[in-house]
């Protein structure tokens, strides 16, 4: 569940029934979504150590594809929700299970209004140990079929294959999720923290910088002056889009201040996509 050495994973820790990391354009410099990405959902969830928000995205009616991370070791049900304002300022809307050790019940995310899912972990997920295979992928099965959002299509495979190692660092990426902002307190020391409101959808534009068979990894500096900036806490297993596909979930980054390098699960792989058809993708 937790990365090591010097990579964070972007899943964000709900501390008590309110703290939340809050997203920042995506994260780091960005752009409030809006309806621009309908299909790119939060999800909560809770583990032995707390609970946490991550992203993820509607790849058919039933299924929303997210990092493994986010699904590994959840107690219980996923509760999801797609709309684009979570919340602006506190206190946090988001569900309490009524059993902490446990986690959420269908029951009980549906009567507090959200969807509910059952998470599934890719077999071959090395849990940040293994570059070979990081296999940071996995999904979470609704309860419901969802209706009214059209699904997000994920890339071929050996789409990221196909861009020139010489145009990788000239081509955008666009990544979507509910990640922490980063910016400078309004008191305090004015050091850039990750902050816990608006609790929005965002997204941002990344350039390239290296791809390898398991990896799409960004430059996240919202001063590039060819991209907006990247991801952060709780924009895990949100979606990668290149030419309007899903080629990566994020996975990674490698700073507290999310202002580096930012790492990617590639889906547009074997390992992920033999994995995802056994869901019917």
């Amino acid at each position: 569940m937790h990365p090591r050495h010097l990579l964070a994973a972007f899943a964000a820790a709900l501390v008590a029934p309110l703290a939340l990391a809050a997203p920042a354009s995506a994260s780091t410099g960005g752009t409030p979504d809006g309806e621009r990405h309908p299909n790119v959902g939060l999800l909560v969830s809770y583990t032995d150590t707390g609970r946490y928000r991550c992203s993820g995205t509607l790849v058919s009616p039933t299924v929303v594809l997210t990092a493994a991370h986010c699904t590994d070791g959840v107690d219980g049900k996923v509760a999801i929700d797609f709309d684009s304002v979570i919340a602006e300022a506190p206190p946090s809307p988001l569900p309490v299970a009524a059993d902490v050790d446990a986690g959420y019940t269908q029951t009980e995310l549906e009567k507090a209004g959200y969807l509910s899912g059952t998470p599934s972990t890719h077999p071959d997920y090395s849990d940040f140990t293994d570059p070979r295979n990081w296999n940071d992928v996995g999904v979470v099965v609704l309860d419901r079929p969802v209706s009214g959002i059209a699904p997000a299509s994920i890339a071929g495979l050996g789409t990221l294959d196909r861009i020139k190692t010489s145009d990788l660092s000239k081509t955008l990426f666009t990544a979507v999720g509910y990640g922490t902002e980063v910016r400078k307190p309004d008191n305090g020391p004015q050091k850039p923290q990750p902050m816990s409101y608006p609790l929005i959808r965002r997204y941002v534009d990344m350039p390239g910088q290296k791809l390898t068979p398991q990896i799409l990894q960004t430059n996240g500096n919202p001063n590039d002056n060819k991209g907006t900036g990247g991801t952060c806490f709780g924009d895990s297993g949100g979606p990668v889009f290149y030419q309007g596909r899903i080629v990566a979930v994020t996975s990674y980054g490698y700073t507290d201040n999310c202002r580096y390098l930012g790492g990617y699960q590639r889906v547009d792989i074997t390992a992920a996509q033999d994995w995802l058809a056994t869901f019917g993708l």
